[in-house]
């Protein structure tokens, strides 16, 4: 992937920079917003690396921690404990199936042609150019 030319799929709004509200205050002290950058959809640019892969969403995890629990002590716990352990399970269970379909996501560090680097971007918002 690295060096494949790619094309953002959506917008992308990047914000949040702040400077400190007075001179003198630390870095990263909540002031004024610095600025605000949106890049739209379909701007091209080049992949200079993958920085690695992403790791699963917080419900992904929550899925597998429970499916452990229920396999290792499912048979030792209460009924009641283990109708909510079954509940929790099939809730979450979309979840960790679509995240098995698509497989591990990675991070890309992309150099746009304007000259904008977006580094540990998710792979999965850009196309092939």
């Amino acid at each position: 992937m690295e060096g494949e030319r790619v094309r953002l799929l959506d917008d992308l709004a990047l914000g949040g920079a702040s400077v400190g509200a007075s001179v003198g205050a630390s870095v990263g002290a909540d002031g004024p917003p610095a600025g605000f950058l949106l890049l739209g959809a379909g701007v091209e640019g080049t992949v200079v690396r993958v920085t690695g892969e992403l790791p699963p969403p917080e419900e992904v995890r929550e899925y597998e921690r429970l499916r452990a629990l229920f396999e290792d002590y499912g048979h030792t716990m209460p009924a009641e404990s283990l109708r909510r352990l079954e509940a929790q399970l099939a809730e979450l269970e979309p979840s960790w199936r679509a995240y098995g379909e698509l497989g591990p996501r990675s991070s890309v560090r992309v150099r746009f042609d304007n000259g904008f680097v977006l580094d540990d971007a998710d792979a999965a918002l850009f196309a092939a150019a």
